[in-house]
């Protein structure tokens, strides 16, 4: 079953290949959606695909960065299909 979720990152998330290592575990993953960097110094992405998929790019993203990630929200949003792959936004 698809799903979608949007999530917002704080800490020493910018700087740190954070955008570049989502984008390549989330096409590992095959994931579609997209990450950019925030005003604030977080960071907000988007992903979409299968559940499986999706929580195991996201363990392998917070694992990859947990010494840098101080927190993280999590919105679950309705699937729509829009993205067709993984996109970094500047």
């Amino acid at each position: 079953m698809k799903k979608r979720y949007h999530l917002f990152f704080s800490g020493r998330v910018q700087g740190v290949g954070f955008r570049f290592t989502a984008r390549h575990l989330a096409n590992k993953h095959k994931i579609n959606g997209w990450v950019m960097n925030l005003p604030d110094g977080g960071v907000s992405l988007t992903a979409e695909g299968k559940e499986d998929n999706l929580n195991a790019f996201l363990a392998n993203l917070r694992e990859e960065f947990k010494s840098y990630i101080i927190n993280f929200k999590l919105q679950e949003l309705p699937p729509s299909g829009e993205y067709k792959n993984f996109q970094i936004k500047l």
